[in-house]
């Protein structure tokens, strides 16, 4: 193993999501090295440790997630104020990405004490390059609520997002939000439902939400972290009849201007465009 002297400073270290060889030499040289290692759960960073031959020796492996992280950053910031260097991996892939490093960089920022990336594995990424939809612009959403009226709504916030969509998901729940998903984005919406990403039992289907909620709905169980990639939403051809039907209605509620620019949202449409329809379908009433 390279020996050598690790920057003062919080490295937020990249580890595997699977399988054990996808770890970086760079981030085996920071754990090898580092004078502190803080770790989301110390018995998973012990078995990747035992398996790439780093010895912990007499250094510290502290514990560090979502609930003692209160209780554990200033102990952690007092070491890199003495001039530590501190590598901090979460269970798996990149620290910050859904994970309690959040916290804890941010702590660290505010003291205008170092941080360091040492990029590596990540499902977000994995999910991305296999999902088979576009990526010049991708979402990360992250995880869902747990509940159904709160993850309806939580879908809606991003129903308007003109991008790929990315979310994680239990796999106790990924059935139950793939139809909540199909009530909100639609099932025809291109997606891609990704199980358990760079493990022996990997597994991509790819189809519409309406074809991969069926298809997960009729399994016994899911197995293994989810990854949920949705496609940009379909372009549809507008049809002249349709707008005029939806300006219709809108009139018989709202004011030219507002009705306007409401049919204008709904279909995509120019507001400018709309509003001069309008008024030749209130003239002509």
């Amino acid at each position: 193993m390279h020996a050598g002297k690790i920057a003062a400073g919080l490295h937020l270290v990249a580890t595997p999501i699977g399988a054990a060889r996808d770890i970086t030499l760079r981030a085996l040289d920071i754990l090898a090295n580092a004078d502190v290692l803080a770790a989301e759960d110390t018995r998973n960073t012990r078995r990747l440790l035992d398996i790439h031959g780093v010895k912990l020796g007499d250094r510290r492996l502290l514990a560090y997630h979502d609930h003692n992280g209160a209780q554990m950053r200033p102990q952690l910031l007092k070491a890199l104020k003495d001039g530590a260097s501190v590598a901090y991996v979460s269970d798996a892939g990149t620290p910050m990405v859904a994970d309690p490093g959040f916290d804890l960089a941010r702590a660290v920022i505010a003291q205008d004490l170092p941080v360091y990336a040492a990029p590596g594995a990540s499902a977000l990424l994995a999910a991305l390059c296999v999902a088979g939809q576009p990526t010049d612009r991708f979402f990360f959403a992250g995880f869902a609520p747990n509940k159904t009226s709160a993850r309806k709504k939580f879908f809606m916030e991003f129903s308007q997002i003109s991008a790929t969509l990315v979310f994680y998901e239990s796999p106790k729940r990924a059935a139950a939000s793939l139809r909540d998903m199909c009530s909100v984005f639609g099932s025809d919406r291109p997606a891609a439902f990704c199980r358990e990403l760079t493990k022996k039992f990997e597994e991509t289907c790819r189809g519409t939400l309406g074809e991969l909620a069926d298809d997960v709905s009729r399994r016994e169980s899911v197995k293994g972290e989810v990854v949920i990639v949705l496609g940009p939403p379909l372009e549809k051809e507008v049809v002249q009849g349709d707008v005029d039907t939806a300006i219709k209605d809108a009139l018989t509620r709202l004011r030219v201007k507002d009705a306007a620019s409401e049919v204008a949202e709904t279909f995509g449409l120019p507001r400018k465009e709309v509003y001069q329809r309008a008024l030749e379908l209130k003239e002509d009433s």
